[in-house]
């Protein structure tokens, strides 16, 4: 995390952003395309009456999985989250299919608890590869900004996965994309479809939100 905070600089944009090189295995490159074109993920968060909370992300991976279905439900095509190849170079990858092993995933249900232990909001989105990137936004307004919820989660969207910046296109103000232009980033106007759902605790009850870009709903009694 240090070498990677020192490569930063505040006031131009790197050339070249190379993936870091941890010890173990050799990394294998995913090729992905429009996770919005995909609505095959889903993902709801729920506060019992008794203070029960669960944040999930469920998914099938693409749209119908793998195109069987067994009693009623459909099997996921999780297989494609491992590396297409076990080997390169002779040598194993990290992602290759094996045993026991868990594929490649950027679902990222979270719960959040204060320093008292108490939970503070449960939330997450579907999104493929952005989900962190949806998530870690509605979190910096939370935590950063300490916006309800449905502010959190109707804040603009900006992603960063391979090569430049995207930025959500209709939502962002031209400002911020101009001013980071002048950085020297390449940036790309695109809609950016998250469907965060998320429950936040406040002294006066629950606050939910649901985000406008996908179906859902916040209800409670």
């Amino acid at each position: 995390l240090a070498r990677r905070a020192a490569a930063v600089s505040p006031g131009r944009a790197m050339e070249r952003v190379s993936p870091g090189r941890p010890p173990g295995p050799a990394q294998e490159a995913f090729a992905t395309g429009d996770d919005a074109a995909y609505p095959s993920t889903s993902h709801f968060a729920i506060v019992d009456s008794a203070g029960n909370a669960v944040s999930m992300t469920t998914t099938v991976e693409r749209a119908f999985g793998s195109y069987l279905m067994v009693r009623g439900f459909l099997l996921n095509n999780q297989l494609t989250d491992f590396a297409f190849l076990p080997l390169r170079d002779g040598r194993p990858v990290a992602n290759a299919v094996a045993p026991g092993k868990r594929p490649r995933s950027s679902m990222s249900p979270t719960l959040v608890f204060g320093g008292d232990g108490r939970l503070f909001a449960t939330i997450g989105s579907p999104g493929g590869s952005r989900i962190i990137a949806y998530v870690a936004k509605a979190l910096t307004g939370l935590l950063d900004g300490g916006l309800a919820m449905q502010d959190a989660v109707d804040l603009p969207n900006i992603a960063v996965r391979r090569g430049g910046i995207e930025m959500e296109k209709g939502r962002t103000p031209s400002a911020e994309a101009d001013a980071l232009r002048a950085l020297g980033h390449e940036v790309r106007l695109r809609p950016l479809t998250s469907g965060l759902h998320g429950i936040r605790v406040t002294p006066l009850g629950y606050d939910g939100g649901a985000d406008s870009r996908r179906e859902g709903a916040a209800l409670g009694d």
